[in-house]
């Protein structure tokens, strides 16, 4: 069974190169004619348009696999059945089954591949493509307010600490302008109105301040302080934490969900910081879910290319492959149909990320079953 593993595989890996290898180039091309007024307005030269495509590269790789990957294996598997090496692998009594394990193999080590890809690579290349895109451009003050970040609030520490920042630098971490408001377990308040506000090695150091402590109970009159620095070490909010915020903030839309690129650790992080929830809660279960559900789309087009593929019979074998284009064509289409739905809240975020892979894959388990 080795010699035929490998002869399988060789045959599905060459085809998988070249599709690969082609469809990575012309999902390049076709982005390099819709941004090419961005990158003449950006003034690039050729080499930091191939850099900048270096960068993109793995958020492309991630929507390329699986893609390649269905070609070449009905372009494989048709091909066996064209010169009725499949019938002949079946008459030697390998069940259908077993001799899609390597496929299967290869489908679980892609899968493995597009989940590395988006957890180590994809999270940072919308950051290093933006540094490339304006590497030219003349320093002008709009480019400055890009390291600004202003009218910044959230509620951290399990609700019981709100932040309001009127700008924050997101290089420095330097504060303007301030406020933080605790409140204790004892049920008394404090807030803090301070000028600036930095971050040190004993954690946020705050400076001209205004402190108004508020005793427990309702209608309790403030005690007043003013001190030029102030700080307090029970404060756990890093600039991580605020850099976080600023970026889900801005997860305002399916469109700015689909186009951000945030790792399953951020998003776990965000949740860990957030334990009473916030309005954002379909959108990040949503995210999560779909970024782990995303790397097994290469087993789905296992199951269903194989049924295709591999059916025996009169029918021309190109019907097959028109047919399993148009399925897994349908299969993209209901999965991002399913995430706009989690993400509006409309569909519980598991149920709209796995629901397609749940489908089709066992739709196409069934088919394959019935294949003779």
């Amino acid at each position: 069974m080795r010699l035929l593993d490998r002869y399988l595989l060789r045959e599905l890996l060459i085809p998988f190169s070249y599709c690969l290898f082609g469809f990575l180039i012309f999902w390049i091309s076709f982005d390099i004619f819709s941004q090419l007024s961005d990158f003449q307005k950006a003034r690039l030269k050729p080499l930091d348009v191939v850099q900048y495509y270096g960068v993109k590269t793995p958020e492309f790789l991630v929507n390329v696999i699986p893609i390649a990957f269905l070609l070449a294996l009905l372009y494989a598997l048709t091909n066996h059945a064209r010169h009725h090496e499949l019938t002949a692998i079946r008459a030697a009594g390998v069940s259908l089954a077993r001799m899609a394990l390597p496929y299967v193999a290869v489908g679980i080590v892609l899968s493995l591949g597009v989940f590395a890809i988006n957890e180590l690579w994809a999270p940072q290349t919308t950051d290093l493509a933006e540094e490339i895109l304006s590497r030219h451009q003349p320093k002008r003050q709009s480019a400055a307010k890009k390291i600004w970040e202003h009218k910044l609030g959230f509620i951290a520490a399990e609700g019981k600490r709100k932040w309001f920042i009127e700008s924050f630098n997101t290089v420095t971490a330097d504060l303007v302008r301030p406020y933080v408001e605790s409140t204790f377990a004892d049920g008394s308040r404090r807030e803090i109105f301070a000028e600036r506000g930095a971050w040190t090695e004993n954690g946020w150091v705050f400076t001209n301040v205004h402190l108004l402590a508020y005793a427990a109970g309702p209608g309790a009159i403030p005690s007043r302080q003013e001190m030029e620095t102030f700080a307090d070490p029970e404060f756990a909010e890093t600039p991580e934490l605020l850099r976080s915020e600023i970026k889900f903030s801005k997860l305002t839309s399916f469109k700015a969900v689909k186009k951000a690129q945030l790792s399953i650790r951020e998003i776990l992080d965000y949740q860990r910081l957030h334990p009473q929830g916030t309005t954002r809660d379909n959108v990040l279960e949503t995210k999560l879910h779909g970024r782990l559900a995303a790397p097994w789309t290469c087993l789905v087009v296992v199951a269903i290319a194989l049924p295709f593929g591999a059916a025996s019979g009169r029918r021309n074998v190109f019907v097959g492959v028109a047919s399993s284009i148009v399925i897994c064509f349908v299969y993209f289409v209901l999965q991002q149909v399913a995430l706009a739905l989690g993400t509006g809240g409309y569909l519980p975020g598991w149920i709209a990320a796995w629901m397609p892979n749940a489908f089709f894959g066992l739709g196409g388990i069934v088919m394959t079953l019935r294949v003779r």
